[in-house]
């Protein structure tokens, strides 16, 4: 089914390179930019936002024209670019890649483009796996370091990570209503 303005995504964000699995099942309108998509995916996984980011479908990146200074790939302005016609059947996939220092890269995969729901409040998240790791934490092999150390009381930056982390921390809690409630207040960052 081709998506118009009266259609809801349904998408499968997993986060690459992160064992057990970290992943979101949201709906999203199917006329959401990409440049909204970003902050609602940032609020649906637990980012807090404010790094760079990129989405990447069959060789085309869409960014911020600003995000680009180098130069180093053309890119196409994400504000600009719609959900629907960006990824306008079921089965397609995106690479979503969020604070390119720590290096984080989604899988977005399209399970559904159906129409939208009367009764039903759109964006919101069905349901998902485990804790977003805690931003700044050196990517998915700090990540893996961090949950390491925490998992053992012996291990020699046990308090220091549990210190880094917050002890509230629990890698495999995840609440689909409070990511829910985030992604509808979710506003992307803009560079005007």
């Amino acid at each position: 089914m081709a998506a118009d303005k009266t259609t809801v995504h349904r998408l499968k964000v997993t986060l690459r390179g992160v064992r057990p699995p970290v992943w979101r099942r949201v709906e999203v309108a199917s006329t959401t930019t990409l440049h909204q998509l970003s902050a609602e995916l940032e609020a649906a996984m637990g980012w807090f936002g404010g790094h760079l980011h990129a989405f990447q479908v069959d060789g085309t990146t869409y960014q911020l024209p600003a995000d680009d200074e180098f130069g180093w790939r053309p890119t196409k302005d994400e504000r600009r670019a719609v959900l629907g016609k960006v990824l306008p059947a079921v089965s397609i996939k995106m690479l979503w890649e969020y604070d390119f220092g720590d290096g984080w890269a989604h899988d977005v995969l399209v399970e559904a483009i159906e129409p939208a729901v009367a009764d039903v409040l759109y964006p919101r998240c069905i349901t998902g796996r485990r804790a977003c790791p805690p931003e700044d934490c050196g990517g998915p092999w700090g990540y893996a370091d961090l949950l390491e150390a925490l998992a053992d009381p012996s291990h020699p930056e046990h308090a220091a990570m549990l210190e880094w982390a917050s002890p509230a921390f629990d890698p495999a809690h995840f609440d689909p209503d409070g990511a829910t409630h985030a992604m509808r207040l979710a506003e992307p960052w803009n560079i005007d």
